[in-house]
């Protein structure tokens, strides 16, 4: 099996694969950045950010990445939310992230709208942008094992494999290894608010936003990862956990969904649910 790796999606893409090549697997993830990166001011999402109307018809892969948004929404009862555009971008994440400013006073609250997607069909109130990020590099990631381009594919962190043998180490924001997971054909995240920082006046914000308070995410865990069946599952249960902070393990304990889930505290504490070994 030969491994090789590329920049796409704001991230690293990491791929293991038995076959030569290489040159689909950039073009599979490039073609997803142009239809579902915010940053790109031509590509399919942008320019439905751009448009104001409530109900627009949607097909493609952007239908398909939207779904699998509806599908994290859902199993997080809406703690994982892909129409909050618009909030991250007032609070400063309005570019990729290496050229992202501080800014000198925070932004007036929003209020949280509303979307649904029946069919082709998207609903949406006013001021509703699409937010795609990690929902989009786990579901890139997915569809590059189902779709038999490659055995193992991480994007960033989230991880899809059908090798039987795939492991991967979870490290704290220092690079020290914590953990090492058996992953096998599975999938795994991280979500992470311990690198992408910026300043919002006097504090200290990340790219994670609180839907219950439509601000930056306010916890004491800085890092949680999720195992599941499928990267986009993975990605959205590691954002959940990090977001319900001090509960999240026990609430990752009760979604059947979700194989196993650890978090990392800012203090460097370390925590799973059952199922992971913790390394010393």
């Amino acid at each position: 099996m030969t491994q090789f790796q590329f920049p796409a999606m704001g991230t690293q893409i990491e791929v293991w694969s038995d076959a030569n090549n290489d040159e689909q697997v950039r073009e599979w993830f490039e073609g997803v950045e142009q239809v579902c990166s915010r940053f790109r001011s031509e590509s399919e999402v942008s320019r439905l950010n751009r448009d104001p109307s409530p109900v627009r018809d949607i097909d493609g892969i952007l239908n398909e990445v939207i779904q699998a948004g509806s599908r994290a929404f859902e199993l997080t009862e809406g703690l994982v939310d892909i129409g909050l555009g618009s909030t991250v971008k007032a609070w400063g994440y309005d570019r990729s992230f290496e050229t992202i400013s501080d800014l000198a006073h925070a932004p007036e609250t929003s209020v949280r709208g509303s979307w649904r997607l029946e069919g082709k069909l998207l609903h949406r109130t006013p001021g509703v942008s699409l937010d795609l990020g990690g929902i989009a590099k786990g579901w890139a990631s997915d569809r590059a094992v189902e779709d038999g381009m490659a055995a193992v594919v991480s994007a960033g962190g989230d991880l899809r494999s059908v090798h039987p043998d795939t492991a991967a180490s979870v490290v704290d924001p220092a690079g020290d290894v914590v953990a090492r997971v058996h992953v096998g054909r599975g999938a795994l995240a991280t979500s992470s608010i311990g690198r992408r920082r910026w300043r919002v006046g006097d504090t200290e914000v990340s790219h994670l936003i609180d839907p219950r308070t439509m601000e930056p995410v306010n916890t004491p865990v800085i890092s949680a990862t999720v195992l599941a069946d499928s990267a986009v599952d993975a990605e959205a249960g590691a954002k959940a956990v990090l977001l319900l902070g001090a509960d999240g393990l026990a609430w990752a304990a009760e979604q059947i969904w979700m194989f196993a889930a650890l978090v990392i505290w800012r203090d460097g504490s370390v925590f799973a649910t059952p199922g992971l070994e913790v390394a010393a």
